[in-house]
């Protein structure tokens, strides 16, 4: 079997980044490419990191071209759309051009393309507004006296409830990939990644509950690349595997076979 065609959006960001690097390391498996808008890291990669993506494999484009787009994914197997502002203090022309025109962007090229499946990363700040509620407002608080055993989980199925302009264009991400699996038939995964960052550890011990280090969020984004060819639309949280995890971490394990190796407990003392 030739090894799969995958896109990755956004290389030179932090998660993609080391995405584009796990795969490329297994050349026989995936025969990895390529896109970002600029040839340099964005401010949240780790410092150090290089990637030796060969010119032939690489793009430069911007999500908001849609021709640029169809000329990327052209000829894929599977498209990883990380790219994104990823700040959810950005203002509204940001937000507006990268994670709204820019998704609608990549999905319209692979529907036209005739890529087989789409991995979109969405957040878990799609439910960010559970935490302005018990109990899951003392696990932000770090209140752990005040958390029942067991938590009660929100899962996939439960009402998003964003809460600034960034997290609710994730949710129309995630619409993006129902829509575009039954009407066109495209597979599309959604991956609610967690509070990842270039430290590879909890940056506070209120995010330690959703925290995703980086090693969790590559297996996860591979778990989907190699998923049945049944699984026309989901919707996966990835977050590591932390004590007071609020998330429903059981829909991966089952469809995907996903379990996470890292925890946030071992960084905090």
């Amino acid at each position: 079997m030739p090894p799969r065609k995958v896109l990755v959006t956004g290389v030179y960001g932090l998660i993609p980044g080391a995405i584009y690097e796990h795969l490329a390391q297994s050349p026989d498996v995936y025969d990895t490419y390529a896109l970002a808008r600029r040839r340099y890291p964005s401010d949240r990669a780790p410092d150090g990191r290089v990637l030796n993506i060969p010119d032939d494999k690489f793009h430069l484009a911007d999500l908001a071209d849609l021709q640029a787009m169809q000329n990327a994914v052209d000829g894929m197997d599977t498209v990883v759309q990380m790219a994104a502002d990823p700040r959810p203090e950005a203002g509204w022309d940001n937000i507006l051009n990268s994670n709204v025109i820019g998704a609608y962007n990549v999905f319209e090229a692979c529907r036209l393309a005739g890529v087989r499946r789409i991995i979109y990363a969405s957040s878990i700040m799609t439910n960010w507004g559970y935490q302005s509620e018990e109990p899951y407002k003392a696990i932000k608080e770090c209140r752990f006296d005040d958390v029942p055993d067991p938590i009660p989980i929100v899962t996939h199925r439960h009402p998003t409830w964003p809460t600034e302009p960034y997290s609710a264009s994730k949710v129309w991400g995630e619409s993006l990939c129902r829509f575009y699996s039954d009407a066109h038939g495209l597979s599309c995964i959604s991956l609610r990644i967690g509070a990842v960052n270039a430290e590879d550890r909890p940056a506070s011990p209120e995010l330690s509950a959703v925290w995703c280090s980086q090693r969790d969020v590559v297996k996860i984004t591979e778990d989907c690349i190699n998923a049945s060819d049944d699984l026309r639309f989901d919707i996966f949280y990835s977050i590591s595997n932390n004590k007071y995890c609020w998330v429903d971490m059981d829909h991966a394990r089952e469809v995907l076979g996903f379990l996470p190796r890292d925890r946030a407990e071992d960084y905090i003392s």
